[in-house]
């Protein structure tokens, strides 16, 4: 979230009407319903988790143990156990 001074983007009557509820103080704007992006569609974690649990997944369909890719991806065995067992 990039940080933007008030008093250069809002138009002044809109500034001042912002200032009789908080002045001197930050607050949050919410984006518009419709253009909120997904939890980790911006930094890309969403598509590695997805990655990293297909990969979890074909290792356990291919022979290897829960106690293996806990080691080999450094996650707890119910984590693991949680990923291979879903879907």
């Amino acid at each position: 979230m990039k940080y933007k001074k008030a008093d250069e983007i809002l138009p002044e009557r809109l500034l001042k009407e912002l200032q009789a509820y908080v002045s001197g103080e930050l607050i949050y704007i919410p984006s518009l319903e419709g253009k909120r992006r997904g939890w980790g569609e911006r930094t890309g974690s969403k598509e590695y988790l997805r990655r990293r649990n297909m990969e979890i997944r074909s290792r356990f369909r291919q022979g290897s143990t829960i106690d293996q890719l806990t080691e080999a991806f450094c996650l707890s065995y119910d984590s693991i156990k949680k990923i291979v067992y879903s879907k």
